[in-house]
């Protein structure tokens, strides 16, 4: 066994144990454990010795928070931190030991197995494999409404713990276990209640968007669980659309089933599942017909159809009340005459700044900046600014130059509010959008900022798969941000990619954005409207996996991405093959 730490996204070193395996012909495959709530790399450890997988490297980490990764962040980390940590982990993993992606899978129980399939989720990573022990999709609370009092308290008071009340009996009839665990000085009791609240949103989502996840599973549910419910585990494994997917009930287990005294029984079963899927490559179905068949399809095709008698009273009463709204907030009034999915729109949300006609008006709008939908466009803004200043980095340590196409530049603000801060400042950028007013507001801008000696603005169709031949510059760097999102036809993306990939070199960068989830959905379908043509927002939702295919088919290939806690907006780089 060894010992390492690696920087995660905000800095924080986690730390990690790696044993590794026996050299055998081809690449290497390397396993990832990770650990229950409360625990550390080493309570997880033995699996190492018992699957017997001796060809096989093998990682465990300790979660922020847990163990020796205490970071000074950890009070204070949101539960999608711990997904977002394992992709960093994944990513280290690449680079410092040459493991692919593709030669990776995922044992995890508990909390950190609900980490793991919101990973699943979210990034759509393709492993070979992903089991799981324990999901703590619903956790047990045996005081009443006590997640409702947590709920209450958190946004009275802030973040603060709460002491586990598990006893470690409770945990496993493994005697040795349970005294090891009684006398284990490195086990956190303590738990912040934003960890528990995020944990449980979490769960809820990939519940019920299981479906969007394609990676082989094989799943244990304790038959005697002290600590979390069966009920969820059994829908998340029902609601999963892959073929490859296995659901064991130990009947006398209980909580911790890998260190459970009977374990071997659900050992031999891990290793039988993960020998069979590395017996070939990673297969997931083509998703480049979504728009045609599927789940998000028939979401779209519901949420375009009539609520029903007693619903459309309640959405006319929210269209009311909107249309109420736009005579006092200026950012719903702004939503009202040139679309709230327009470029005018977004340039006001990422102002951030309510006003409105009086007071009222202002509180009014402060409000409508506030929902979730907008609070997420904005942490979009500094996903894309992030990988931005990335991609433009990597390109000066490889010698090229930077030079910038945003394909519907909507304002601009965002490129605009990047590329000020570089330096040294790119080649050239060429930012581009369909509408008139952007493009004559964006020009306002660039002039503003003192950038009209690199940035120019003209006026183009991004789905027009022509007009990229005729660019001014030929882009090392290119962008797509808040568009496909709102067009659900697979074709008119394909046909937008495949003319931007043809004007860029291998070697050249794509930044792109993608909507997989949204907890709005409903509400923008039945009460605002499109600034296409006025009628209803409906939305057809890509899942990280479809919009990533998507773009590999017009040529790329993704290497990072970021989302943000709620999983509504990604934000990914991929590079011309």
């Amino acid at each position: 066994m060894d010992s390492g730490s690696f920087k995660s996204f905000d800095g924080s070193d986690i730390h990690y144990k790696y044993w590794a395996g026996k050299r055998q012909e081809g690449d290497k495959k390397a396993l990832i454990l990770l650990h229950r709530g409360h625990e550390h790399s080493l309570r997880i450890a033995h699996l190492v010795g018992e699957l017997e997988l001796e060809e096989f490297e093998f990682f465990a980490w300790d979660m922020r928070g847990c163990g020796k990764s205490k970071s000074q962040n950890a009070d204070d980390a949101e539960f999608a931190d711990f997904a977002k940590d394992l992709q960093y982990f994944v990513e280290y993993i690449k680079n410092a030991y040459g493991i692919k992606e593709e030669n990776i899978a995922v044992i995890a129980q508990s909390i950190g197995a609900v980490a793991a399939v919101l990973w699943a989720h979210d990034y759509a990573p393709n492993i070979r494999a992903l089991v799981l022990g324990a999901c703590a999709f619903n956790i047990r609370l045996f005081v009443p409404f006590a997640l409702s009092g947590l709920n209450l308290l958190y946004n009275l008071r802030g973040n603060f713990k709460v002491k586990s009340y598990v006893k470690a009996s409770f945990l496993t009839h493994d005697e040795e276990k349970i005294n090891s665990y009684n006398e284990d000085m490195e086990i956190t009791k303590d738990i912040p209640v934003k960890i528990l609240l995020g944990a449980r949103a979490a769960s809820k989502r990939v519940v019920e968007d299981a479906n969007a996840i394609y990676t082989p599973i094989q799943m244990f549910i304790a038959g005697k669980d002290f600590v979390v419910k069966k009920g969820a585990q059994k829908r998340f494994f029902n609601n999963l659309s892959g073929a490859q997917k296995e659901l064991h009930e130990e009947p006398n287990f209980y909580h911790d089933i890998f260190g459970e005294k009977e374990r071997r029984l659900v050992i031999e079963k891990i290793k039988r599942f993960i020998l069979k899927c590395f017996e070939s490559a990673p297969k997931f179905p083509s998703l480049l017909d979504a728009d045609k068949i599927g789940c998000t399809r028939a979401e779209a095709d519901r949420l375009s159809m009539s609520a029903g008698f007693f619903k459309n009273i309640y959405w006319s009463l929210n269209r009311s009340i909107v249309k109420y709204a736009s005579t006092i907030s200026d950012g719903v009034k702004l939503g009202f005459e040139r679309g709230f999915d327009s470029g005018s729109s977004l340039d006001y949300i990422y102002k951030n700044q309510p006003s409105g006609v009086t007071e009222f008006g202002a509180f009014a709008d402060f409000i409508y900046l506030r929902s979730i939908g907008w609070r997420g466009i904005r942490v979009r803004k500094i996903h894309l600014e992030e990988l931005l200043k990335f991609c433009a980095e990597k390109l000066r340590n490889e010698g090229k130059s930077v030079d910038i196409v945003d394909i519907a530049a909507g304002g601009g603000r965002y490129v605009l509010d990047s590329v000020s801060q570089m330096r040294p400042l790119p080649n050239s950028v060429l930012l581009r959008d369909f509408s008139d007013i952007n493009v004559k507001n964006g020009q306002e801008l660039i002039k503003a900022k003192n950038l009209d000696e690199i940035v120019k603005f003209e006026h183009g169709d991004a789905f027009d798969k022509n007009s990229f031949a005729s660019l001014a510059i030929k882009p090392t760097l290119a962008i797509v941000s808040g568009l496909y999102e709102l067009f659900g036809d697979n074709d008119m993306i394909k046909n937008s990619l495949e003319g931007l990939a043809s004007s860029m070199q291998s070697g050249s960068f794509l930044i792109y954005t993608g909507q997989p989830w949204h907890p709005q959905l409903e509400y923008i379908a039945r009460v605002l409207p499109s600034h296409r043509d006025g009628k209803p927002w409906v939305m057809r939702r890509r899942t990280t996996r479809e919009m990533d295919q998507l773009v590999q088919n017009a040529g790329f290939t993704k290497i990072t991405m970021r989302i943000d806690i709620w999983g509504i907006f990604t934000v990914s780089a991929a590079v011309r093959n």
